[in-house]
């Protein structure tokens, strides 16, 4: 599907400001102008993303109150039970909470639901595990800002429970005995957009008073999984992190990066989204993410290197389990909807795997750009859904609408989740699509390309390829700049490598570069010697030669 290009505006007089204060490429001033870095302080420091710029842990609401019980806790030989949510952010910031309790000579006892028994957060179990464990105080690490009734059950048992969750409060707090969470009302903190992880750095900092760097590679995994914008501290966890991570000391991430067979590379935000993150997850989507919790825990060799290898059949399993799913689902698209009725595809069907619903609406939602809701009904009529949007159209906004349908629903503009009765599938398919015909124009239903600059090919040099790479890391937030060239000269003809790639390399009469498209290879047929074509890209580096050379790494192909 073609995409619409919508090009940022330039701002001459600022560039040049930021520019000449700064010292940097007039391209790379824009780009921080397109970034709201507009302020020269502000975008001194985001260039320079150092760990001294991290605040106070103490400027966050409660972290005194949570320090002083975690001492009391120490001193008076008490035991601490973890609980965890079941994706990486939960299980990363488990351990990093288990290492500073550890640190402080503590008992420390871990419970991590389980996705398809439990669900999500604080539950009954976890209250009967603290009685069993004879905890008296209980940490909720990514989960627990809206259990309410859980926290008071722990309440009746003895249990105090601390709360140090990013997600938004829904309606009236828990009554913890501190809750840390920077989107709480009164918070002063500066910076809102932590993960769970990021916040247990600043609790270990709280605790320890010191920053400890071993603590970063893990920090870094946490925050990049969960698709947190990566500006302010988040920036400097994962710049610091993946520095980290080259040179680890956890053997469960030695293992993992072994396994992965990415040990000894330059780890970037990609290897951590779509080759790290997706392994320590797989435990969670199809067996129990205590594996990935074992495994960065363990310091025995061998059971590393087994906790590892689970994880990567884990991993195997799922990515089946994903392309059945999705190639099933994508064939009751193309037999039974029709796009001109339906703007918001609704598929059903009794048994599909609940861990990889996300990933398959993710899936169909890219093929089809349109917002999906994949569902698995299970044998007592419960469908249980996970759902991904496009640009334009208030995934969460629509399903509160719809709620006289579901059972329950969570989630945000881009993604949610719902519960819902098989009998109430169709009604709410058609109220969804009626939402939907009101919102979605024609024109929504074409993806957008945001790009940066338009710039002459000619410009794309070493220097500026250098000076862009130290705008990373790059993720959710802080997106990798795309630039677009128009009426560039095609050298080579296209070559078609792997599944859906192509290289060829492009002149604009001064500078000749190659350019390699993932997935574009349907616009092989217009890439032959002499066409002249428009290209978005973003800037990498070709390291296949002996000298790393600048390279186009292709987002979109217009031919004229």
């Amino acid at each position: 599907m073609q995409k619409n290009w919508q090009i940022k505006d330039s701002n001459p007089q600022l560039q040049v400001a930021l520019s000449d204060s700064l010292s940097i490429h007039p391209i790379v001033a824009q780009l921080l102008i397109n970034r709201g870095l507009t302020d020269i302080k502000e975008a001194q420091a985001f260039l320079k993303a150092d760990l001294s710029s991290l605040h106070n842990p103490f400027l966050l609401k409660n972290m005194d109150v949570a320090v002083q019980r975690i001492r009391r806790a120490q001193a008076a030989g008490e035991r601490v039970l973890v609980v965890g949510d079941y994706d990486v952010d939960g299980v990363t910031s488990s351990v990093l909470l288990n290492n500073v309790f550890n640190q402080l000579g503590m008992k420390v006892f871990h419970y991590i639901p389980h996705r398809i028994y439990h669900g999500y957060g604080l539950n009954q179990e976890v209250v009967e595990f603290a009685r069993q464990k004879e905890v008296r105080l209980l940490i909720a690490i990514d989960c627990g800002i809206n259990a309410y009734q859980e926290v008071q059950l722990l309440h009746s048992a003895g249990v105090d429970t601390i709360i140090i969750d990013h997600h938004e409060p829904d309606g009236q707090l828990p009554a913890a005995v501190a809750i840390i969470n920077p989107k709480q009302k009164d918070c002063p903190y500066p910076f809102k957009h932590l993960a769970s992880v990021g916040l247990a750095v600043k609790l270990t900092q709280a605790i320890l008073g010191k920053l400890n760097n071993d603590i970063l590679d893990l920090a870094a995994i946490g925050t990049i999984t969960d698709i947190v914008p990566l500006q302010g501290e988040n920036r400097i966890l994962v710049k610091s992190g993946l520095t980290q991570l080259a040179n680890t000391t956890n053997q469960g991430l030695v293992a993992l990066l072994e396994t992965a067979k990415i040990k000894g590379k330059k780890i970037t935000p990609f290897h951590v989204g779509f080759i790290l993150g997706p392994r320590i997850n797989a435990a969670g989507r199809m067996d129990t993410a205590m594996k990935s919790l074992d495994l960065f825990l363990s310091q025995d060799p061998k059971e590393v290197f087994n906790l590892a290898k689970a994880l990567e059949r884990h991993n195997t399993e799922r990515q089946r389990m994903q392309r059945d799913i999705t190639d099933e689902a994508m064939a009751i698209v193309e037999e039974n909807i029709n796009f001109n009725e339906q703007k918001v595809i609704v598929l059903s069907k009794q048994g599909w795997h609940k861990g990889v619903l996300g990933i398959v609406a993710s899936k169909i939602t890219e093929k089809y750009y349109r917002p999906t809701i994949i569902i698995s009904v299970n044998e007592d009529g419960i469908g249980t859904a996970s759902c991904r949007s496009i640009e334009g159209f208030h995934l969460y906004n629509a399903l509160a609408t719809c709620a006289q349908y579901l059972e329950k629903f969570g989630g945000h503009e881009g993604a949610a989740g719902l519960t819902i009765r098989q009998e109430n599938i169709d009604p709410f398919r058609h109220l969804i699509n009626k939402i939907a015909y009101d919102m979605l124009q024609a024109k929504k239903l074409i993806p957008t390309l945001h790009i940066d600059c338009e710039i002459p090919l000619s410009s794309v040099t070493t220097e500026l390829a250098d000076t862009v790479e130290a705008m990373g890391p790059f993720g959710e937030g802080n997106p990798a700049p795309t630039f677009c060239s128009r009426q560039v000269t095609v050298k080579t003809p296209a070559k078609i490598l792997g599944r859906d790639t192509i290289k060829f390399w492009v002149t604009d009469g001064l500078v000749t570069i190659s350019a390699i498209g993932f997935g574009l290879a349907r616009h092989s047929g217009a890439i032959f010697s002499g066409a002249k074509i428009d290209l978005a890209y973003q800037i990498t580096f070709d390291d296949w030669g002996k000298e790393p050379m600048p390279q186009l790494r292709l987002k979109d192909i217009h031919s004229n």
